[in-house]
């Protein structure tokens, strides 16, 4: 197959079929071709992982669109959390009695999000990344307020106002690094192309370069859901129908913190890691220990599986600091373990709602007596985001912890760790108040249909698989870690 189309089909299949909703409406057929576009993007991933271990990268339409391991790596996790999101949805708005209209609305914007994520993982122009990623910002407020709730809608509000800071931020720091460019006589064309500006790294400006990485580190952190602009995160997971909410915070966040993490690597080029590595210890120490503040207090398990999301993504930035190749490899599977298991736990989360009619966790208990099938994937979701063995987390974690001694950052390491163990109790001790004890009342036992358990079990157990062996993804991983790491 074609190198352009390869590139194009992950952006291209999602549009596709967003353009059915509009003219077919919300039809069983239509909702379940909502499975091709992640089909598609897992295809022309596992297709291209073969080129660029081949070749080292694949580029076409004049370098404007490029795939390397990393980019690969990205668009695995966003073909595998698409599918579980598209395939949790067609019950999940069953459940909900979603009206005709409204599924159709949620159908295309959907696949719109999809097609945005794509688009900013397979770009290699620091520009489009940035109009992918306020893409995002665009197409999930409208499915933030999907119920159009007094709740839902000041959520989306607030998700609006705190990313297009974030974003506007971002926005400043690509001005800068284009700026920067120029003056290194870089040409326009070729300003914001990220392969190129790697290679006159040595040339740009420092003071500059300094300055707009800060920037678009605290911009695009913002939809990572780093401090100091997180604020919209709980809010935004806790009010959007359940299968956002896992893509969202499946995917999105590390699509946003990719972008983070080529504007680190360019900063490491040309100031030297420290500057980086400082900046990220500081935003993750400080993300981590408020995620692990608000897991102690929150009462919401939608809301408190947002934090985790927090607390998840600390640990993501903490490796970037380290920024050794163990690390970065500890990272990125960091990125595809924490997709598939919060991904798990927002779909059967949405479908406990349903059950219960309510998201407070005071208000729900005996759930593995009372569901069994949906309080079983919930538990094991809970467990896998606990990074328990056998799932990838407990690895990647490990990898992180041991990669920070190595690279004599052991206060950051130790510290990160007390505030995990704080969030491992957090949430164990709800987990288990949900999922333990006997069921309220003499009802028998709710049998779950198997579209409400069956795509986060297969999730889990992806999950899973990777933290028994990553030998399949071996060599993409240890590509991708070269290119993320230094």
């Amino acid at each position: 197959m074609p190198d352009a189309l390869l590139l194009a089909g992950p952006v291209a299949a999602p549009l596709a079929v967003a353009a059915l909703y509009p003219a077919v409406g919300w039809r069983p057929a239509t909702a379940w071709a909502g499975l091709f576009p992640p089909a598609a993007v897992l295809a022309c991933a596992g297709a291209l992982a073969t080129e660029v271990l081949r070749h080292g990268s694949v580029t076409a339409y004049d370098g404007l669109l490029r795939a390397d391991a990393l980019t690969v790596w990205i668009l695995l996790g966003i073909g595998a959390v698409g599918a579980l999101a598209c395939a949790a949805g067609p019950a999940y708005l069953a459940a909900e009695r979603t009206d005709p209209v409204d599924a159709r609305r949620y159908g295309l914007l959907v696949h719109l999000f999809l097609a945005a994520m794509a688009l900013a993982t397979l770009t290699a122009n620091l520009g489009v990344l940035w109009v992918a990623i306020e893409a995002t910002t665009i197409v999930t407020a409208f499915l933030v307020g999907h119920r159009r709730t007094r709740a839902g809608v000041e959520a989306a509000w607030k998700y609006v106002v705190i990313c297009s800071v974030g974003i506007a931020l971002a926005f400043l720091g690509t001005v800068l690094v284009y700026f920067a460019a120029r003056h290194a006589g870089i040409p326009e064309s070729r300003a914001l192309d990220w392969p190129t500006l790697i290679a006159h790294a040595d040339r740009l400006d420092q003071p500059t370069l300094r300055l707009g990485t800060a920037l678009a580190v605290l911009g695009f952190g913002a939809k990572a859901g780093l401090v100091p602009l997180h604020a919209w995160l709980p809010d935004a997971h806790s009010q959007a129908p359940a299968p956002v909410s896992a893509l969202m915070s499946g995917v999105l966040l590390a699509v946003a913190f990719t972008a983070v993490l080529r504007h680190k690597v360019l900063a490491d080029s040309t100031l030297g890691t420290g500057f980086a590595r400082a900046l990220l210890l500081a935003v993750a120490l400080a993300t981590l220990a408020l995620a692990a503040a608000l897991l102690l207090a929150q009462r919401d398990y939608k809301r408190m599986l947002a934090y985790s999301s927090m607390e998840h993504m600390s640990l993501i930035a903490l490796a970037a600091g380290v920024g050794t190749h163990l690390a970065t490899a500890a990272l990125l599977l960091h990125m595809a373990g924490h997709g598939l298991a919060k991904g798990a736990a927002f779909c059967s989360s949405g479908h406990v709602a349903h059950l219960v009619h309510t998201t407070r966790i005071g208000r729900v208990r005996g759930l593995l007596g009372r569901a069994p099938a949906l309080g079983a994937v919930l538990g094991l979701a809970l467990l896998a985001l606990l990074a328990l063995p056998p799932f990838s987390l407990f690895a990647s974690e490990l990898g992180i912890a041991r990669a920070g001694f190595d690279a004599g950052l052991g206060w950051s390491v130790v510290l990160a760790l007390v505030l995990v163990l704080v969030a491992f109790a957090a949430i164990a001790v709800r987990g288990a108040r949900m999922l333990l004890g006997p069921p309220p009342g003499p009802a028998a036992p709710v049998v779950s249909g198997a579209s409400a358990w069956l795509p986060p079990a297969a999730a889990l157990a992806a999950c899973a698989a990777l933290g028994v062996t990553v030998a399949p993804l071996r060599d993409l991983l240890d590509a991708a870690a070269t290119i993320g790491g230094h």
